[in-house]
Parts: structure tokens; sequence; C-alpha cells
């Protein structure tokens, strides 16, 4: 068993939010940061929006990132790696939390100077299949200065979460109302939702 499933699963027992700072390797985040900034360089990120199939938009009062979905297909060892550790902790937190999850999906996003994504949920009114949140960090010597914290809504526990490199947060997805702050630097991460 991996430390940092643990900790990610302690830490959201006691907070509602579980934060483990190593969840990924440095290594792991530098590839992973070079494939989106390629994606990026080849204008394959497109548009993020807000809700599902029909009623899908685009809002930039709402959010201003871009993303790319990953995909097994793709084949790229990188991202077959961090899959391989998400479906490790799927594993284990189903082993030892009977979390029931049976399928996931991530993204790339990736914000620029000035970007941010308005308080919202995770989960879709029409459909209830994601379960929890999870987004992990690329982003290495971030600095206060840089902003773009993940800003987490909870009564009498607000947390402010910078976007550091390594880094992974977990939440349930129908439950905290979250937002990113504005950020002054290119911020980027892996964000997706495990579900069932």
């Amino acid at each position: 068993m991996d430390a940092s499933f643990e900790t990610l699963i302690a830490s959201y027992i006691e907070n509602k939010v579980g934060i483990s700072n190593h969840f990924l390797s440095d290594g792991l985040c530098q590839h992973l940061k070079a494939n989106l900034e390629t994606l990026n360089a080849n204008n394959l990120l497109l548009k993020a929006g807000v809700g599902n199939d029909s009623k899908l938009q685009h809002n930039s009062l709402i959010r201003s990132d871009t993303i790319y979905w990953l995909d097994k297909k793709h084949n790229n060892i990188h991202e077959n790696e961090f899959f391989e550790k998400i479906e490790a902790f799927i594993l284990y937190l189903n082993q030892s939390c009977y979390a029931g999850i049976t399928d996931y999906e991530f993204h790339y996003s990736l914000y620029e100077a000035g970007d941010f994504y308005k308080k919202h949920l995770d989960q879709f009114q029409d459909n209830s299949s994601r379960q929890y949140s999870m987004i992990s960090y690329l982003n290495a010597d971030w600095e206060t200065k840089d902003g773009g914290e993940l800003q987490i809504y909870q009564t009498n526990n607000n947390q402010t979460i910078a976007p550091t490199q390594g880094k992974t947060v977990f939440f349930k997805s129908n439950e905290l109302e979250h937002e990113v702050l504005v950020t002054n630097e290119r911020r980027m991460s892996v964000t997706g939702w495990l579900k069932r």
C-alpha cells in the first residue's frame, strides 16, 4: 500500500478534504507537465465548459481554463503511469472504505494568468455518477504571490489550498462548493472524478 493513499483518506475523514502533498512523484509531475505544454503548443486544448451533454455551455464569466481529456487509447507512457496510480488508489479506497468506485475520468487543466473558475459543485444535476473529485497539481516552485489557490467552502472551515507540484486533493463531488481563485502565473493540473 502506498503511504500517500492512507494520507489522502485519513485527512479526508478528518476534514472532508483529503490532501497528500506527495501523491505524484516530481518526475511524473514533470513528464505530465511537459505533455500538457506540448498539447497546448499544438493548440489541442479546448475551452472548458459548464454542464454536461446538451446543457454544456461555455461562459468565460464562470470559468476561463482550457482542458484536454486523458485516455488510455492515447498510449502515453506517463499518462498511463498516472492511470496506474489512480487505479491502485481506487482499489485501496474500495477495499478500505467500501466506496464502490467502478470508473474514473481525468483531464489536463491549464489556467493562464488571469484565469479562474467561480464557485461550483462538481456533480451534475441530472447525473450523480461523479462521487469523488481529485486534483493533482503540476506546478513547481509555486509561491503565494502566484495566486490560483483552490478555495473550498465548508461551514466554519473554509480551506485555501496552494496548487503545488505533487499535491493531490480529494473530496466528495456533491458536497463541497469550491473555486479556483484568479491565478497570476500559468497553473497546471490533472483534474478528474472517481465514478460509480
